[in-house]
C-alpha cells in the first residue's frame, strides 16, 4: 500500500493505493466515524454489477443503502442528482452520514456534489474504479454537467479520504484505460519533463502496462495533481493550469454528446492542439511529430472529429469556466513542465483550428 498526503486549505485527507485496499475501508469508518449513522453507496450500472457486491461484504455492519445511477456522463444529470438527493431523504440520511463513491469520475462527481448540498454538505469518500478517476477523485471538484456546458453546476467540497484499489482496475475496457491515461500523459506535461520522458519511453502498449507501470503513473499522477492542489484549491490561479487540453476537449465532448466520446480522447486532441499552439505562439521547442505518433500507437485519435463544426466549438469554449467576458483563455506551455494561461482571440483561434 502506497499513502499519498492531500493538503488543500480547507481539508488534509490521504489516498491509499493498493491491490485490496478497498478492504481497509471499514477499518477507517471506525476509527474515523464514531457517531456514523448511515452509509449510502453511490455507484453506477456498470461499476455496480461487477464490484458492488465486494464492497457492501466490506460494510456489512452498516447495512448501506444504494443508489445506482446510470452509466458515464448520463450519472451527471439533474434527474439523476435529484433521484439521489431522494434516496438520501427517503432513508433519513442525516448531517451524521456519510456518502462512498464506487465509480469512475462521473460516480465521483455526482457523489460528491450530492454530499456537498445535502443538509449543506455531509462527508465522502471516493473509491475510484477508473484511471482516470486518479485524476477527479482527488482535489475536491464536484459537479453536474448542462446542456451548455460539462461540470458547470457543482461545488468544491474534499473527500474524507480516497481509496484507490488497483484490483478494481483489471475490468477496464481498453477504451477507458486510453480515458485515464491522457490525463497521466497531461500531469507529465504540465509539471515533469523527467515523467514525460519516462511515460513516452516506458509505455509502448497500454494494453499489456504492468502493475508496477500503473501503480508509479498513478501515484506519480497524484502527487502532481496535488502539487497544484494544495496551493490552490479554489482554482483562482495555478490550479486553472490542470485544465491543459481541457478548453477544446471539453468542447468536442459536448458537441459529439456526453458518453459518446470519452473524456480522456477528447482531452488527448485538445491537448495535441495546445501542444501546437504552444509552438506557435510561446515558441516552445516540442517535437509535435513525435508526440502524435507516440500517441496514435497507444490508439488516440488526434484531430477532431468528422461532422463538427468549427464555429460551435468556439461558442462552447466561450462557456468555458475559465473563459472571462467571452474572451477563450488556453493553458500553453512555455516549456515542458512550465505552464501558463493565455487569452486567445477569436480571429486566431478560428484560423488555427481550421488548420488543425
Amino acid at each position: 500500500m502506497q499513502i499519498i498526503p492531500i493538503q488543500t486549505e480547507s481539508k488534509s485527507y490521504q489516498v491509499f493505493v493498493g491491490e485490496g485496499i478497498r478492504r481497509e475501508i471499514g477499518s477507517f469508518l471506525d476509527k474515523h466515524f464514531t457517531n456514523l449513522t448511515k452509509v449510502l453507496i453511490i455507484t453506477d450500472e456498470t461499476v455496480g454489477s461487477l464490484h458492488l457486491e465486494n464492497l457492501v461484504d466490506c460494510l456489512k455492519p452498516w447495512e448501506p443503502v444504494i443508489f445506482t445511477a446510470p452509466s458515464g456522463e448520463k450519472a451527471k444529470t439533474f434527474d439523476v442528482y435529484y433521484s439521489a438527493l431522494g434516496t438520501a431523504l427517503e432513508n433519513r440520511l442525516d448531517r451524521k452520514s456519510l456518502i462512498l463513491a464506487l465509480g469512475g469520475g462521473a460516480v465521483g462527481d455526482l457523489s460528491g456534489f450530492v454530499a456537498a448540498s445535502f443538509m449543506r454538505g455531509i462527508p465522502f469518500i471516493q473509491i475510484p474504479t477508473t484511471i482516470l478517476a486518479h485524476d477527479s477523485a482527488v482535489g475536491g471538484k464536484v459537479a453536474i454537467n448542462h446542456p451548455l456546458g460539462k461540470n458547470m453546476i457543482g461545488a468544491f467540497h474534499q473527500p474524507e479520504a480516497v481509496f484507490y484499489d488497483l484490483e478494481l482496475l483489471s475490468t477496464l475496457p481498453e477504451r477507458e484505460i486510453r480515458s485515464g491515461f491522457a490525463e497521466v500523459i497531461k500531469h507529465s506535461l504540465i509539471h515533469d519533463p523527467d515523467f514525460y520522458l519516462w511515460l513516452k519511453t516506458n509505455i509502448s502498449d497500454l494494453t499489456t502496462i504492468t502493475t508496477e507501470q500503473l501503480t508509479y503513473s498513478l501515484t506519480k499522477g497524484i502527487a502532481i495533481k496535488n502539487e497544484f492542489v494544495s496551493k490552490d484549491e479554489k482554482e483562482t490561479g495555478i490550479r486553472a493550469y490542470l485544465n491543459f487540453g481541457h478548453t477544446l476537449g471539453h468542447a468536442i465532448e459536448s458537441e459529439m454528446g456526453y458518453g459518446n466520446f470519452t473524456h480522456g480522447e477528447a482531452v488527448m486532441i485538445g491537448m495535441v492542439f495546445a501542444l501546437k499552439l504552444s509552438n506557435e505562439i510561446n515558441d516552445l521547442s516540442f517535437n509535435l511529430h513525435e508526440f502524435i505518433t507516440w500517441v496514435e500507437n497507444l490508439g488516440y485519435e488526434t484531430k477532431i472529429p468528422d461532422g463538427l463544426m468549427i464555429e460551435k466549438l468556439i461558442g462552447k469554449m466561450k462557456q468555458d469556466k475559465k473563459t472571462i467576458g467571452e474572451t477563450i483563455r488556453f493553458v500553453l506551455l512555455e516549456q515542458i513542465g512550465n505552464p501558463n494561461l493565455q487569452e486567445i482571440p477569436e480571429d486566431i483561434l478560428l484560423k488555427e483550428l481550421n488548420s488543425f
